[in-house]
């Protein structure tokens, strides 16, 4: 099937398959690029949730995917749909000749991953996977600091998700929590700070890993730890529990080299705590206005994301993360869950 063509003379179309919790931000992300993009379907299998999204965007809705694809003239359809799904429902998109966007994880096995990029190359259409924080302006200072090369050699990077998911927040929905469905809080939770981690200083040589359900009743882990040794030598680690007393308490990153340390920190990695290096750097003096609030843990950058999903259709810029990207955070997980089933260490790349 030929590449589809440059879109430059009119808005692209955009159509979002999930209308839960996540698409929300997809909607509001949408509307700030109003000039260039529009919305024109989304798409739920849950009546009252899309007759929502259909009120709140003015979207055509649609009951099923297949109906979206045969009704509609999106260019690029969001899955925005538990995360199990996403690979038999990339590859229909793809195969029905569109662009594909995928929430994290783009998928929950290794395989399934891989099957969906290959289905967009031999389609001929781009994937995306959302991977907003790396578009935030704590991380892209923190990026720019390592690819200047301004810590040195780094010795150890650790990074803690203290969150907390009620045992409502997985019965309002039966799939999470479940393994083929959603993984657990290294999965669904944790998946943009194990995507942070590989991005900022990866690759990643191999992980050691163990997961735990202490406090709600699912099938996947509610509390994980992992450790890393990085291609680098540097040492990782990964602590993440969705059991915090109350409230989200902690998402951050800490890098400590043998010339700079730096804690990005806060409820979801939005303020910079700390930021000392040998030398001086024209970026020191962005990094006080570089922290922000944040209302959700996800951040401001679905906006950003979405920026860069639409110049890349454009012609104007090329996919911050595409599907190959979105391997790499993906098996990296995958081998954790290896690691804490298996009980030993799992090297990189993976071997089936």
């Amino acid at each position: 099937m030929p590449t589809p063509a440059v879109i430059l003379n009119r808005k692209l179309r955009f159509a979002i398959v999930g209308c839960g919790r996540i698409a929300q931000n997809h909607f509001a992300a949408l509307k700030q690029h109003a000039a260039r993009a529009e919305l024109v379907a989304v798409c739920d299998n849950h009546a009252q949730s899309l007759a929502a999204a259909v009120a709140t965007t003015g979207a055509a809705g649609f009951a099923s995917l297949d109906e979206l694809l045969a009704g509609s003239d999106a260019d690029i359809v969001v899955l925005a749909t538990p995360s199990g799904l996403h690979p038999r429902q990339a590859i229909k998109v793809a195969q029905a000749g569109r662009h594909v966007m995928s929430e994290k994880p783009m998928a929950t096995k290794w395989d399934e991953g891989v099957a969906m990029v290959r289905a967009c190359r031999d389609a001929g259409v781009k994937l995306f996977v959302v991977k907003q924080n790396r578009l935030n302006a704590t991380l892209r200072l923190v990026k720019r600091a390592v690819e200047a090369g301004r810590f040195g050699r780094l010795a150890m990077i650790n990074v803690n998700v203290f969150w907390t998911r009620p045992q409502a927040y997985y019965d309002a929905a039966p799939w999470r929590g479940r393994w083929d469905m959603d993984g657990g809080a290294f999965m669904n939770q944790a998946s943009h700070y194990v995507d942070m981690v590989d991005w900022l200083v990866g690759p990643v040589d191999n992980v050691h890993a163990y997961t735990a359900t202490l406090g709600r009743d699912i099938e996947a882990e509610d509390t994980g730890t992992m450790s890393l040794r990085l291609r680098s030598g540097a040492l990782a680690s990964v602590n993440v529990t969705m059991l915090t007393h109350n409230k989200n308490f902690e998402g951050s990153i800490t890098l400590l080299g043998e010339r700079g340390t730096v804690r990005v920190g806060g409820v979801a990695v939005n303020k910079i705590e700390h930021w000392e290096f040998d030398t001086a750097h024209e970026d020191d003096a962005k990094v006080a206005s570089a922290s922000y609030g944040v209302e959700s843990v996800y951040g401001p950058g679905h906006p950003l994301y979405y920026d860069n999903v639409i110049n890349t259709l454009r012609g104007e810029a090329n996919a911050a993360v595409d599907g190959y990207e979105g391997l790499r955070s993906l098996e990296v997980l995958i081998a954790a869950y290896r690691s804490a089933r298996d009980g030993g260490r799992v090297g990189l790349p993976l071997v089936f």
